[in-house]
Formats: structure tokens, sequence, C-alpha cells
């Protein structure tokens, strides 16, 4: 950890409405919810905001095609209704796309079961998707197996390739509602007296501080560390509330043939997995592994990893997909509710408000499960669980004005004018901060260092990292890399970036030797645990595929 050449106030002694505890997407939602319902409200994360299983996630935003096969229709509506807002709402962020369910002669699933599925699933989503062009399909059909009688089928999702600009656009909204956010901030205990929440005691990892917050409320989104903050804090549980379940995935470059929809098919062992364009490259995912462990220490195992490039390889066989071909991997814990003996895929991806009342902690809240697409709906919910008025769906929009779009043309000429920078960079703008890209460019006008590239492979400038640590809250170079500004999610990124980012970064905010290397340390150590290496034994992660 690199401390803070300003560190912060202490927070000891204040009084908070409500606290919530864990800063992913569910967190950063419920406390932006409550602050603007005009409640005091305090939102900690005990590393960075949107680090943990946000940024592991497979990155759709979506109905729950497949949450139909368990007749979880209310889910199904309500995710295809948040997928329409958010669509609206971040258009910059959360973008259509085109998905192609792929099944062959044997596949698990009936060509007439999916058929009525897709029609339900089009049905309650009000539309129609549009076809996939003849000339994506004929590439498409060109690249996968020809030992196979392959059969298509057309519908609309969505993506968020980057989920961390969502959660930083909905932090800064909870912060202009009034919020008080701290990153690097755990939770030691929640305060307990009396069969009633009293507080919370705090540990700033910035300052090396504990503090002592009372609260009216405390909600935890810990997400698959809900269990332990409730040990730490002696609430009594008869059983635990999660069950963590781990999905990974494998990052591969794009290669001949891959697709420029999205694909769903079936993996090796018939589960459902997707293999998606992402950042320029690929992405396939995801398993579903069950995992007990510290939820900051999961990775990716050999068998998940070489299940995952077996069921691409046998996709797209001309490809020659091995081991080798993985770029990096990485994996989340998915926090379910607790469902012994039940399978990973059975367990339901609708969130659960756990009221902690019989417990012997009233006013406490715990939220189990939930998914990036239902996030907001999820603290409306809560905020009412709580006796806060929520606000009315349309009250989440960024207001009347409408949002700035990438892909118009004036919008980034826009841009590239206010900035002095180029088309591609002023794109980019657009593309990750939205409206608040035009402050950013007059930021970047003042000098020719602000317009400079992050590094010499991506068009995004260190005016968008002076941002992230003035307004977004970045305290690490991890924070601003691999959240605010994703440039080191990118297929190019490698250590020499690394440096010459930490180089070009240090000479603007006048970091001394010292504490660029600190910097540049903090952030390798970082991406190495998240962004697991390709296998460097081959012949030993070959025998784990057999």
């Amino acid at each position: 950890m690199v401390l803070a050449a300003n560190p912060r106030a202490s927070l000891e002694g204040q009084h908070f409405h409500v606290v919530v505890i864990g800063g992913g997407i569910n967190g950063v939602a419920v406390a932006r919810e409550c602050a603007r319902a005009g409640k005091p409200t305090l939102l900690i994360e005990q590393k960075d905001f949107a680090s943990g299983v946000t940024s592991r996630s497979t990155r759709i935003i979506h109905g729950g095609l497949r949450y139909l096969e368990h007749g979880e229709l209310g889910l199904v509506r309500e995710s295809l209704r948040e997928r329409e807002k958010l669509l609206r709402e971040k258009s910059h962020l959360v973008h259509p796309m085109h998905f192609l369910l792929l099944l062959n002669e044997s596949s698990q699933r009936s060509a007439m079961k999916v058929r009525t599925g897709l029609w339900l699933y089009q049905r309650m989503a009000g539309k129609s998707p549009s076809d996939a062009t003849e000339m994506e399909l004929k590439r498409l059909e060109r690249a996968l197996d020809a030992g196979h009688k392959w059969s298509f089928f057309n519908y609309e999702d969505a993506q968020c390739e980057f989920p961390e600009r969502l959660v930083a656009e909905w932090l800064l909204e909870a912060v202009d509602a009034g919020a008080v956010v701290r990153n690097h901030t755990e939770a030691l205990a929640v305060d307990v007296a009396h069969g009633r929440v009293h507080g919370v005691l705090l540990r700033d990892h910035l300052t090396g501080r504990d503090a002592h917050v009372d609260a009216a409320w405390v909600i935890n989104c810990g997400g698959p560390w809900a269990d332990r903050v409730c040990q730490r804090s002696s609430i009594r549980m008869g059983k635990p509330m999660l069950g963590g379940v781990r999905g990974s995935h494998i990052v591969i470059p794009r290669f001949p043939g891959s697709p420029n929809a999205a694909v769903y098919t079936e993996a090796v062992d018939g589960r459902p997995i997707f293999v998606l364009p992402w950042n320029d490259q690929v992405m396939v995912g995801t398993t579903e592994v069950a995992d007990g462990g510290d939820p900051g220490k999961t990775a990716p195992s050999a068998d998940e990893i070489s299940y995952l490039v077996r069921s691409v390889a046998r996709l797209f066989p001309k490809a020659k997909i091995t081991a080798q071909s993985v770029k990096y991997s990485f994996a989340g814990v998915r926090p379910l509710p607790y469902s012994p003996g039940n399978r990973p895929s059975a367990v339901t991806r609708k969130h659960i408000l756990h009221d902690h009342e019989d417990d012997g902690a009233t006013r406490m809240i715990s939220v189990l499960g939930g998914k990036l697409t239902t996030a907001a709906s999820l603290a409306r919910e809560c905020a009412r669980k709580i006796g806060l008025k929520s606000a009315e769906p349309d009250a989440f929009a960024m207001g009347p004005e409408p949002a700035l779009d990438p892909l118009l043309d004036d919008a980034v000429l826009e841009i590239a004018r206010i900035g002095s920078v180029s088309e591609e960079s002023a794109r980019g703008m657009l593309e990750w901060h939205g409206k608040r890209a035009a402050d950013i460019a007059r930021m970047a006008l003042v000098s020719a260092e602000l317009r400079a590239p992050i590094c010499p492979h991506t068009s995004h400038v260190i005016a968008e990292v002076v941002e992230a640590y003035r307004r977004e809250y970045a305290v690490t170079l991890g924070d601003v890399l691999l959240r605010r500004v994703p440039v080191a999610l990118g297929a190019c990124w490698s250590e020499s970036c690394s440096r010459e980012a930490a180089l070009r970064i240090g000479a603007v905010l006048g970091w001394n030797e010292l504490t660029m290397g600190a910097n540049l340390e903090t952030l390798e150590i970082e991406r190495t645990a998240f962004l697991r290496p390709a296998p460097q034994d081959t012949a030993a992660f070959e025998a784990a595929a057999d």
C-alpha cells in the first residue's frame, strides 16, 4: 500500500444513518440510493471500489436467458427491465450486443426447447432481435468445427466492457448526493449491543488509524466476505449465509475467425459458456466450482483453465488454441446463497436481503447474491426495506440532457477540439467518461504532458489519470490503471508498459524516485494477483487436462 500524500481526516465519532460495508457494484448502488433519499451515508471498502467480484465478472448486462431453464421468470423480467435502463442511462458504457446461441447434434439442449425459450425471452423483452448478417454467419461457420452440424439462434443482450467505470460513475453520483466514501478502509466489526446495531469499528489502511462511527443501519454488501463480517462481529448465525462458487475466465488474443458477436454455447461437459469479444481480445467463461477459501486469494485452477481451453479449442479447431494461447486468466467468487446439496447452476441468482433481527442484530441487513444487471433495483429494494423512500426508476437518469454518444463523430470532434487531442483520444474519453469527457479534455489542454498517452500502446491520456486521483477516489496506481482508466487490462499491456506509465504519471504528479518505485511495485503485485499469467509449465498443464 502506498500512503496518500494528504491522509484523510478521521471519521471517529461521526454519525451516519446508513453505513454500507463493501464497495462493489451492489454496495455503491445501495450507498447512492440511500444518499439520494437524503440520509447521511458512509460507504467503506476494504480494498478499492470494484476490485472484488465486480471486476471478475463476465461483463455482460443480460436478462438471464439461462434463468428460464430454472423457472425464474421474475428475475428475468427484472433483469430485462434493468438492462434497458442501463442502455438508456449509461449508453457510453453499456452497449447492445448481438448474441448467437450455438447448438450441434450432440448438444444437451434440444432446438425446440431453445426456440421456445428464446420466444418467451423476446416476448418478455418486448422486442425482436435483429438477425445476424449472412456474412457474419458464414464467417463463423468457416471457423467452427466442420465435423458438426450447427444450429444458430439469434438474440439481443448487452455488454459492459468495464463495470469498474460504471462503479466509478455511480460512486460520484453517491458523493454528489452527500455520501461519504472511503476505499482502503476495513470494517473490523459491527458494534452490536443489547440486540441492536449501534455502529462500526473501522481501520483506515492509509493512515493505520482505527475509528468508531455511529450508525442507525448497517448494510452488509461484502459479497463473498459477508459471512466474515458477521463472524468478526459475533453475530450468531445458525448456518452460513453464502456458499461461494468460483467462476474463472480465460482471455486469449483474437484469432482468424474469432466471432464479432457474442457466442453462447456448451462447454465440453454440456455446461453453458460464453465466448465474447472483449477489449480487443476474446474472453471465455465461466466455470462453477465450489470455493470456501479466502475470496481475496481465489485463482483459476489448472483444471479450470484446461476446461475452458479445451471447450473453445473444440469449438474453433482451426484456430489451434492451446494453453500457450492464454494471455491471462482471472477468477472471482460468486456470493450465492448457501444451498448445500444443490448443484451451483441450480442455485438462484436472485438477490436476497437477510434481516439480522432474529440473529440478535436488529437494523442490520446482509445482501446475498445479485449481479451487475440488477444492482440498481437491488439498491431500491434495500432502501425500501430500511424505510427510505426510493426514487422512481426514471430518477436514475443522468438528467434531461442526452448522453454523449462516442459513436457520433460530432461528439468526438468536439472533445478533440476542446482538449486539442487526437480523435482517437477523444473517443476514448467519451467511451469511459461520458459527459465528464469535456471537463477532462479542458484539463488536457493545460499542457502537453497531460495530453500525452499513458503508454505508447494506448490513446488514453494522462489527464484521465489525474482526474482519477483528483475526483474518483483513486489512491494507488492499481486503482487507476486497473479500474478508473483500465488500460492495464489491454491486449498489449506488459511490465514495460507499467514502467513507462509510472514514469509519465509520476512526472506530472511530482513523484520522487521512492514514491514512483513503490507505486510501480504495488501495481505489478496487484496486476499479477488479479490477472494470472498463462501457465509456464505447459507439460504439467497439459497433464492436468488429461
